[in-house]
């Protein structure tokens, strides 16, 4: 039997590790808010007056990014309503109380769309191969009708900055491009701006907070059983750099906000036929005969957007 002495001194170490937990979680939302706060601010996302659609699909991302939305639309020098979108695509044994009941207690106003997409996808493509193509141009479109039902001015999706990455790293090895997930876009029918808040947040915080507040997570039964993605491939990869080269992952995202056309070769991006000397210096010009072709990053830029409290 514990003496009082090790009982008090139990009780201590329990309280001090309840300390240390409460405050690594409220420095986890402080980052969320700060970045989310800085993607808004950078690419001008939401607006005076602006009724923002959050699509909420019962995963970790989404719910991240619809409660810290309405943290920062309590704290924001403008007005914009938040109204939040799941698309029920009558996937087996999906549990539809789930959200209605999680979004109710929030307060907060939403709408349940339900499309049979599940039935679509599995009739056309074959077992075994890719859904995710298929499914998210289903999806896309009807969110885009459903925005024009609701009045909504903004799309705000939950892909983070792995997200971002990995469809870099997708669309430049399989499909030959340099071509990412942008943080702001307008819609494939020209008619809506679709936003993704998260564009600075890093996966693993999302993971961390969906723990925090014990969200209660939906699994997806048509693309979660799918192991052998490509994407999981790359993810897989950015995981080991992560962790065998430190900083590598954030100078690659940094990289995608500080382009030079002038030294990549598309013709439609830069006029390289009518190039010519001008005489003027260009300290950003050709580096062609240095011996170290990678200069080092300016203080600051590895941690772009990403730096840790």
């Amino acid at each position: 039997m514990d003496t009082p002495a090790e009982v008090k001194a139990t009780a201590t170490t329990t309280a001090k590790s309840q300390e240390k937990i409460t405050y690594e979680n409220n420095k986890l939302h402080k980052r969320l808010c700060r970045l989310v706060g800085q993607a808004i601010g950078d690419f001008n996302m939401i607006e005076e007056g602006d009724k923002v659609m959050v699509c909420l699909s019962g995963g970790k991302d989404s719910y991240a990014l619809l409660d810290i939305l309405m943290t920062l639309r309590e704290r924001a020098p403008i007005n914009f309503d938040i109204v939040a979108v799941n698309l029920d695509q009558k996937q087996p044994n999906f549990p539809d109380h789930i959200l209605p009941s999680y979004l109710e207690k929030l307060g907060i106003p939403y709408h349940i769309e339900n499309q049979d997409t599940y039935s679509i996808v599995k009739r056309l493509i074959p077992e075994g191969k890719t859904t995710c193509s298929l499914c998210s141009r289903l999806r896309r479109g009807i969110l885009y009708r459903v925005a024009d039902e609701l009045g909504a001015t903004k799309i705000a999706l939950g892909h983070h900055r792995d997200d971002i990455l990995e469809t870099f790293f997708l669309n430049m090895f399989f499909g030959g491009k340099l071509k990412g997930m942008p943080a702001k876009l307008q819609s494939d029918d020209g008619k809506h701006i679709v936003i993704r808040p998260l564009a600075y947040v890093k996966e693993s915080d999302t993971e961390r907070y969906a723990e925090v507040k014990n969200f209660p997570i939906i699994p997806c039964d048509l693309c979660g059983s799918q192991e052998n993605l490509q994407r999981k491939q790359i993810k897989g990869l950015m995981r080991e750099w992560d962790k065998k080269f430190p900083g590598r992952v954030d100078n690659i995202f940094a990289s995608l906000s500080t382009v030079a056309p002038s030294h990549l070769m598309d013709k439609n991006l830069f006029n390289f036929r009518d190039l010519k000397v001008d005489g003027e210096v260009n300290p950003n010009g050709d580096i062609a005969f240095d011996d170290e072709p990678c200069a080092t990053p300016a203080a600051g830029v590895i941690s772009l957007h990403l730096d840790q409290d």
